[in-house]
């Protein structure tokens, strides 16, 4: 190894891979325990809340707040107690032996005797321009998070198993209709999740219907959807579209190293943040393919970071 690779290797204590509610919480927590927590924020620093407009149901702020100033509140909180925060994304790591390694970018390599892993999950979108375009605006993959706000309108989901029938239900008590537009002419959910959809008088199911446009400049206005056997075309008068064709948490670069189920959610000890490898743990969306709220992603990072804490005790770090 040369004498300028050796400079670039960096030793920290604890190593926190990822932002958002679970990262910020943890860093908060490992920073008041003089951990000198180093977090890497990654592609999507403040993850997926910055492309949140309105967030409500996060305890302390009771006017609300949008999803990106909320991130900066939690950022702020943790520079405040010394958690040094830096840009960049970590694109491979070793986790072979008791001081584990990571490379940030392909070039900077860091060990670290604890790394907290909270780099979230995307949702999985239709890929439409419209959709893209009015993410915030009527479009969601979230309708715990949003549904509220369509409080008595007609608003339209899009999936076929069990998360979206879960939404549709969910909507069902919100709105006043839930268009529900399922790609084949059958449901992928469990059958009692099927049920409590067919036995939602106010949701109605448009089987082998997939969507072509959602309609609206600055905000959803309408949605049109096609038949795939028929092609005949529908417009459906709605107000919101929500997308629930699953999730994909961003663990890809832990494979091979950490446990995880057959979609990607890392797999944590039951009542705790630990993996199967000492000293990385886990928190937040990329172990939660359950709740992923903001408020569950932040008492993870919390655990993590008192987890983190009790080992780097154990193993006698300094």
């Amino acid at each position: 190894m040369s004498e300028k690779n050796k400079q670039e290797i960096e030793h920290v204590k604890c190593l926190i891979i990822g932002s958002g509610p679970a990262g910020y919480t943890a860093a908060i927590y490992a920073a008041r325990a003089d951990m000198s927590p180093v977090m890497y924020q990654g592609l999507q620093p403040g993850g997926q809340l910055t492309i949140t407009n309105d967030v409500e149901n996060y305890p302390g702020y009771p006017d609300g707040i949008n999803g990106p100033a909320m991130m900066q509140d939690f950022q702020k909180q943790a520079e405040r107690f010394g958690t040094d925060v830096r840009f960049g994304l970590v694109t491979k790591v070793d986790f072979t032996g008791p001081v584990h390694k990571v490379w940030v970018d392909d070039k900077k390599e860091i060990t670290a005797d604890a790394v907290i892993i909270s780099t979230g999950a995307a949702a999985k979108w239709l890929g439409i321009e419209s959709e893209e375009r009015l993410n915030g605006f009527g479009v969601s993959a979230c309708a715990v998070c949003d549904g509220f706000f369509y409080k008595g309108q007609d608003v339209a989901i899009v999936g076929a198993g069990d998360t979206a029938a879960e939404e549709a239900t969910y909507l069902s008590k919100l709105c006043n209709k839930v268009y529900m537009l399922v790609r084949r002419d059958e449901f992928r959910a469990s059958k009692i999740m099927t049920d409590r959809v067919l036995n939602s008088p106010n949701i109605e199911v448009l089987y082998n219907h997939e969507t072509k446009e959602i309609l609206g400049k600055d905000a959803v206005e309408g949605v049109l959807a096609y038949n795939n056997k028929t092609n005949e075309e529908i417009k459906l008068d709605v107000t919101g579209f929500f997308v629930a064709i699953g999730h994909k948490p961003n663990t890809d670069i832990f494979k091979g190293w950490l446990e995880m189920d057959e979609v990607g959610y890392l797999k944590v000890i039951p009542g705790t943040s630990k993996t199967n490898i000492p000293g990385v743990f886990a928190s937040g969306d990329a172990a939660d393919k359950v709740y992923r709220q903001a408020v569950t992603a932040a008492g993870t990072g919390c655990m993590a970071a008192l987890d983190a804490e009790r080992y780097l005790t154990e193993i006698g770090a300094h």
